[in-house]
């Protein structure tokens, strides 16, 4: 049980404390900090074996505080000078960095040091997700479509460029922020997906991380500097996804895809947000890949069924968001739609023009969709086949007994 509380903290926590600690201690301490702050997490999970503490959030705050003291102390004390933080306002002030919204703005500040130009983009990314969101190396990897050993080499790299280019923990200027800003959306877009797509090998969705990107979101969207179009658009797409999460898992733990999700089980109170967010979202000039997504996402929320789905509309906005933006997940999921129209031939032309190793570790789902053609055709040999592509090709538990009941369903 405590394991899970440590967890759920750790998804929640992480993020603020390092960016607390950092506003306080400088950014030239930040591997300090995060050791710190990992260090306290451990220890909580020894600590609280027996007992969880009234107040864990308190608890961590505290211990996460004082072990940094104990570090930089350390360090200090190497280099024979006195460090005195502990007590008196210089404590007085830490705490109250604490205050909920001190840590909204330390977050904040600690999104645009992440997406600074002195770093790389792929390094901004990475550097985002694991102080941010308490990403482990493996999770970046797999959320970034790469090797874990690429990610340590971009987060040292992102650390290196922080120190060398003496950047500051502080918001960018005006003039900056439109392009810092998309950065960050980025990184929060990729937050929310490892939630609703993880890439845990046993779970399909962890409801922490989609939370963490929405409060994301929601944090930038409080500052109107912060507020675009493209930000609206994004807030109303997380809210569309989050509004379906309940339904896509079944009670015995089992995948249900879109056509047999119980509708009644999706969140009103969030379409509803995002129907809102959206609506602020075309009161501003600028356009982006978030508009088109939330629109078709919209399109399913809005049909009473499955059959009632507007599949020709879906597949125009899928038409201009390749538009916007090569991608080949787009041509993956457009493929999809023009299953469910019958239009073989389009499917196959997309599926075609894909070059699977851009998928990476989501290429299963590229012989998925390939199944998906041949079944609708009646070609259950080549349904098959290509269902055993797909199974081969992902380490998700929940995926792969979908795929195992789709394969014996043709079989059967």
């Amino acid at each position: 049980m405590e394991h899970k509380v440590v967890d759920h903290l750790f998804r929640h926590h992480y993020g603020k404390m390092v960016a607390i600690l950092t506003r306080f201690f400088g950014l030239s301490y930040i591997e300090t900090i995060e050791d710190a702050v990992q260090d306290t997490f451990i220890k909580a999970t020894s600590k609280w074996r027996t007992k969880i503490p009234d107040n864990p959030e308190a608890w961590l705050n505290k211990v996460a505080k004082n072990r940094t003291i104990d570090i930089l102390r350390s360090i200090q004390a190497e280099k024979n000078r006195n460090f005195k933080i502990t007590t008196g306002a210089s404590s007085l002030q830490i705490d109250e960095l604490f205050l909920d919204h001190e840590v909204a703005d330390s977050q904040l500040r600690m999104i645009f040091v992440a997406c600074h130009p002195s770093l790389h983009p792929n390094e901004q990314i990475a550097f985002a997700l694991k102080t941010i969101s308490g990403f482990s190396t493996k999770e970046i990897a797999a959320a970034l479509l790469t090797k874990e050993e690429t990610i340590v080499k971009r987060l040292t790299r992102a650390k290196k460029s922080i120190r060398e280019n003496n950047i500051q923990f502080k918001y960018p200027a005006p003039e900056a922020i439109p392009e810092r800003t998309v950065r960050v959306m980025e990184v929060i877009y990729l937050t929310f997906n490892e939630g609703f797509h993880s890439t845990n090998t046993d779970k399909l969705v962890k409801e922490d991380l989609c939370g963490e990107a929405i409060r994301l979101c929601q944090l930038l969207l409080k500052k109107e500097r912060f507020r675009s179009g493209s930000l609206y658009a994004l807030f109303a797409l997380l809210c569309f996804h989050m509004s379906r999460l309940e339904s896509k898992i079944s009670i015995d733990n089992q995948i249900v895809d879109l056509q047999n999700q119980d509708r009644t089980k999706w969140y009103f109170p969030l379409i509803k947000m995002g129907n809102s967010a959206m609506n602020k979202a075309l009161e501003y000039d600028d356009t982006s890949i978030y508009h088109y997504e939330a629109a078709i996402a919209s399109e399913h929320l809005n049909a009473k069924t499955f059959e009632d789905t507007n599949w020709e509309n879906i597949s125009n906005w899928y038409e201009q968001l390749y538009m916007l933006e090569s991608n080949m997940f787009t041509l993956l999921n457009h493929a999809t739609v023009c299953i469910q129209l019958s239009d073989y031939e389009k499917t196959l032309h997309l599926l075609n023009s894909i070059d699977v190793s851009d998928l990476g570790q989501r290429a299963y789902l590229y012989y998925g969709c390939y199944a998906e053609l041949y079944t609708k055709k009646g070609e259950k040999e080549l349904a098959i086949s290509y269902l055993d592509k797909a199974l081969l090709g992902t380490s998700n538990m929940l995926e792969k007994e979908f795929l195992t009941i789709k394969r014996e369903g043709l079989i059967g």
